[in-house]
């Protein structure tokens, strides 16, 4: 299947993004804050566009997370920090994340500002974390806006996957056994990051094999690998709106300025190869040994 273009700039622009997860700038930052743990800064940065919410509707809108993991970091991060603290302590995180590898220049400019008009025409309408990220103020260096930019499309994006999901009649618990099942994120990586125990998994099985959907040996039937494809392909075409917007023209060049960019994040390590947010790179995308990782180059 010939991969789309909501997808392929989804590849290309998700490391840019997951700095914020990965790089150990924002727990530094959060615990000077005092929040408490990786998954508390975890979930209080990104939840911190919403407003001081409660656990229910962060789990509500994370989707695949078990509650009690939310609740165990919401909303007690809000006791050590405000989200508009929360806010600057992110992006001055990602700044010094960025600037490590570095990524300055008149290509980030001019990915920043394509970055820009994609993230303005993405849609948000039913999109909570979409719209809360896209109406923030934007930052003034290039490298942040581009960060901002990237933060709201994903979200934008994972709005749409998560009413795919629904509509699919996937369980949050089920969304993590079915992509790993279809060759995503192994079962240990979903349960370290998202803490559905093994009774947890068990049950969601066993529920997939009552809907024809997996079989006895844990493999998608095929019923259940066109219910997973419908998922993605539905994903796709709700991110498609703002994309086919942007225009062909505008989007190979954000792809081109950006690539050597996550691919210089990829090859670094920084975004572990086998990640929860079921993001693959081919060897063949990334930059050799060699190549500098400076865009402006």
């Amino acid at each position: 299947m010939t991969e789309s273009r909501a997808r392929r700039l989804w590849k290309v622009l998700e490391p840019y993004h997951a700095i914020t997860y990965f790089a150990p700038d924002t727990r530094k930052a959060t615990d000077a804050l005092g929040l408490r743990g990786g998954w508390m800064s975890y979930f209080a940065c990104r939840a911190a566009p919403l407003g001081p919410v409660g656990p229910g509707l962060v789990t509500a809108v994370f989707y695949n997370f078990h509650p009690s993991m939310v609740a165990r970091a919401i909303p007690d991060a809000w006791g050590f920090a405000t989200p508009a603290q929360l806010l600057t302590a992110r992006l001055e995180a990602v700044d010094s994340a960025v600037r490590r590898f570095p990524a300055t220049g008149t290509p980030v400019r001019r990915a920043a500002e394509l970055a820009r008009q994609a993230a303005e025409l993405a849609p948000t309408a039913g999109r909570p974390l979409g719209a809360a990220n896209a109406a923030l103020d934007w930052p003034d260096e290039p490298h942040l806006v581009l960060w901002q930019a990237s933060t709201i499309l994903r979200e934008s994006r994972g709005d749409g996957h998560v009413a795919a999901l629904v509509g699919a009649q996937l369980s949050p618990c089920q969304a993590c056994v079915t992509i790993s099942a279809a060759g995503g994120p192994s079962k240990e990586v979903f349960q370290l990051n998202r803490r559905w125990s093994d009774e947890e998994w068990a049950e969601a099985e066993e529920d997939l094999r009552v809907r024809g959907l997996l079989d006895a040996d844990g493999v998608l039937t095929e019923a259940g690998r066109a219910l997973r494809q419908q998922v993605e392909e539905t994903t796709d075409r709700l991110a498609e709106q703002g994309w086919s917007a942007f225009g062909d023209s505008n989007a190979e060049e954000l792809d081109r300025l950006v690539r050597p960019i996550s691919g210089a994040i990829m090859a670094a390590g920084l975004v572990p190869a086998d990640n929860p947010m079921a993001m693959r790179w081919d060897p063949a995308d990334l930059p050799t040994a060699t190549a500098s990782a400076d865009p402006g180059k």
